[in-house]
């Protein structure tokens, strides 16, 4: 799973509002000026591999890009539009920053809401110093925080997105799965449901990847690829004990030092915990999990992963068939929220009742 130290390296971004409906205030202002100069600088991938004095370091990113983008549509299903289709260079390492906040004692997220996205768990700037301005507002009022960079972006479908400048340092596997991701976006999105958008365009990208290197004969690639895999879900076993572990704690009726004392305990043991398991089995990974940790970092892995085994499964009730996996997630996402958590949690991949041999 792609990370930043931070926990989060890519989100659909909620500038595309403020364009829309040009709403007034500092906030809306900062995003309208960002995206309109992200777009500004779009050029399309063809015209750049056409381009001769392109360095050669780019120009194989770019058409690993090129041909990844006509595999999500005829292999995954996912849309057929112009997003992904040029390139941006924003002469920065990351796109936004987004901040994350929590409660001292809760695993509830702060929410921001728009009109179009809906209410989503977290806010981004196209400036490190506002997002860190805004995190340091919120820390003062003693919320948990978390900003991190944000290496991609997304629209979801409003406008055609390039792949950035931001992303070229990352692994073929890395590039490719993250344009999987947010193409997910585009096909599935429930309004006002983070976790259930995440985890679906999380789900999408592993199935994406798994068939793309299959696609492509790369074997070996394949191998490091389950296996990073493997590490990744013991790590995020140990999140979801630990988020256990903080609720059954913050539930309690200790005294705040007493819970502020064991809170950071436990956070710790997860943080030494993530540590030896890298060092044990994972060559070359980075231990996203390291302190410190805090309710708003849990919050953002949380959101990526949450129910990816729920649309795993789903998928395998399919019998690994796209447009049935994506048919029954849209439907799950039409019920109403406790609904859909409820199905999810349960396992239920035909909520309505279908036969498991229908498409």
């Amino acid at each position: 799973m792609p990370m930043t130290r931070n926990g989060i390296r890519r989100l659909p971004i909620i500038a595309l509002i403020a364009v829309l409906l040009q709403l007034a205030g500092c906030y809306y202002v900062q995003a309208i000026r960002g995206h309109s100069d992200l777009m500004s600088r779009r050029r399309p991938l063809a015209e750049l591999l056409a381009d001769e004095s392109l360095p050669a370091s780019l120009r194989d990113k770019l058409a690993l890009v090129s041909e990844a983008r006509d595999f999500a549509v005829a292999k995954l299903l996912l849309p057929d539009n112009e997003s992904y289709r040029s390139y941006a260079d924003l002469q920065r390492d990351f796109v936004v920053w987004n901040v994350f906040a929590a409660a001292e004692f809760s695993l509830q997220p702060k929410n921001w809401c728009y009109p179009v996205a809906g209410c989503v768990a977290y806010r981004g700037y196209f400036s490190e110093k506002a997002a860190r301005k805004l995190a340091g507002k919120l820390a003062r009022k003693g919320f948990d925080v978390a900003v991190g960079g944000v290496a991609a972006y997304s629209t979801l479908g409003h406008f055609a997105d390039p792949v950035l400048n931001t992303m070229m340092n990352w692994s073929d596997v890395e590039l490719v799965s993250t344009m999987f991701h947010e193409l997910a976006h585009q096909k599935l999105y429930i309004k006002g449901d983070s976790e259930f958008n995440e985890s679906f365009a999380t789900a999408v990208a592993d199935i994406g990847i798994e068939r793309w290197l299959e696609e492509t004969g790369e074997a070996d690639r394949l191998v490091v690829y389950r296996e990073r895999q493997s590490i990744r879900r013991m790590m995020l076993d140990m999140v979801r004990e630990t988020r256990n572990e903080l609720a059954k704690l913050y539930a309690s009726d200790a005294d705040d030092e007493q819970k502020r004392r064991r809170k950071r305990d436990i956070l710790d043991t997860l943080s030494a915990d993530a540590e030896r398991l890298i060092e044990e089995n994972g060559a070359g990974l980075n231990n996203w999990l390291a302190p410190p940790l805090n309710n708003a970092r849990l919050i953002s892995m949380n959101l990526y992963e949450g129910r990816v085994d729920a649309f795993k499964a789903i998928f395998a009730r399919c019998k690994m068939e796209l447009a049935c996996f994506y048919e029954r997630s849209a439907r799950i996402g039409k019920m109403k929220a406790k609904e859909r958590a409820r199905a999810l949690e349960a396992g239920i991949s035909d909520p309505m009742g279908g036969r498991d041999d229908r498409p």
